[in-house]
């Protein structure tokens, strides 16, 4: 119901401000520009389906290998007294625990590419479990504020761009970005387990934090000992070597276990085009929604009118070139990345404003396109609470990355 409302908002907003720009402004060309966000965005959501559909195969497939050989089934036995906290919901040792965990660390390495196919995996063994197929289970909305958080350690696409920008040291914002990151999913998890009565104190739970809280002074330290070159030499080699071992695991371990892994990595692979289509009027229907928001400026507006209020208070208010591509990231990932790559060339990729968007882009993933595609893949529709609590995430995200980027840059 939630983003049935939301939706509704995008059109009825973009409709009300360009009609104020229309009879107030004289901007005769502000509902051509809606209409071409329409068209524009319904292009670029097929071409994401279908760019996606490679990646949905090949991952699934591999994923399918890993199901029938076992594997997935001896990763949720592993993980079983940390996820079973997380989510109480879930048999233990159901393959839908391995799913996760591929997906999440997956996200946590930086690689969209890979985790999305996983979690399209992981939300279709949740919708197993589901009585209620147009309603998302507490697992479900737990998986997705997860998601949606974004808890990366290695932000390789981020620090990539500010490498092509210019920037003097592209990996100047990783620990900022990995404190941010951290405070959003804190936040996203505790709200979903407050809402699901879950008892988030316990001892699994405290361990998996005092060995985050390790891994993490362990990449600081390396942050400050070795140089910014190489350190996003080695963050993306580390992170394609992991990735690519996984691979071979998979592969071996289905070899080792006598099973015929080609058919499996077919079996899986049919799945991924199925997949494909079937998110595509999901996607369709919120890209053209944020196209059309976007597109008649209520983003600007919304900016402004933030950066007017604290001005009020003689609060400053450099943070605010940075807001558009805060805002955006919960809406549009590409359409955060450009407005990421404004902010950098406008004012620089080593000044304030382009550093702290480097930071709220790299913080947490966009919660509109996770939603869509990942509810969408199953057919649920019947959100309850999931997008409160991702974008309760995302708020804190923002307000976690003003605060370090003060702390870091200003």
């Amino acid at each position: 119901m939630a983003l049935n409302y939301i939706w509704i908002a995008f059109f009825v907003i973009a409709f009300v401000v360009a009609l104020i720009k229309l009879l107030f402004m004289g901007d005769v060309e502000i509902f051509t520009q809606l209409m071409n966000a329409t068209f524009d965005s319904s292009t670029n959501a097929f071409e994401i389906a279908l760019g996606l559909t490679g990646l949905l195969a090949f991952w699934l497939g591999i994923m399918k290998v890993g199901e029938n050989s076992g594997m997935i089934q001896s990763l949720s036995n592993f993980l079983s007294p940390v996820f079973c906290r997380l989510f109480p919901d879930i048999p233990k040792g159901h393959p839908a625990m391995g799913s996760i965990f591929m997906n999440i660390a997956a996200n946590m390495l930086g690689l969209d590419n890979a985790a999305t196919p996983m979690g399209l995996k992981a939300m279709k063994e949740l919708q197993d479990l589901n009585p209620q197929k147009d309603t998302a289970t507490n697992p479900m909305i737990m998986f997705l504020v997860m998601n949606t958080s974004g808890l990366v350690i290695i932000p390789i696409t981020i620090m990539s761009y500010r490498a092509q920008m210019g920037a003097a040291q592209p990996t100047d914002i990783f620990i900022p970005t990995l404190l941010t990151t951290t405070f959003a999913t804190i936040v996203g998890v505790a709200a979903v387990g407050i809402s699901q009565h879950i008892n988030l104190i316990n001892k699994p739970i405290l361990i998996l934090i005092g060995c985050i809280a390790l891994l993490f002074s362990s990449l600081i330290w390396l942050s400050f000992h070795i140089s910014k070159d190489a350190m996003g030499t080695y963050s993306t080699l580390a992170a394609n070597i992991i990735l690519f071992v996984i691979i071979l695991l998979f592969l071996l371990y289905g070899w080792r276990k006598h099973i015929n892994v080609y058919d499996s990595f077919i079996e899986g692979a049919k799945e991924g085009f199925t997949t494909a289509v079937r998110i595509i009027p999901y996607l369709v229907a919120f890209l053209v929604g944020i196209g059309v928001f976007r597109a008649s400026g209520a983003l600007d507006m919304i900016v402004g009118a933030i950066g007017s209020f604290f001005a009020l208070f003689g609060v400053d208010t450099s943070f605010v070139g940075a807001l558009p591509t805060a805002l955006m990231k919960s809406l549009s990932g590409s359409g955060a990345n450009g407005l990421m790559i404004d902010a950098m060339k406008e004012y620089g990729p080593d000044s304030f404003v382009g550093r702290m968007s480097c930071v709220a882009r790299g913080a947490s993933d966009t919660t509109f396109y996770i939603l869509a595609v990942y509810f969408g893949s199953v057919g649920i529709t019947k959100t309850r609470n999931a997008v409160g609590c991702g974008l309760l995430a995302d708020f804190a995200g923002i307000l976690a990355a003003i605060f370090f980027s003060y702390l870091f840059f200003f």
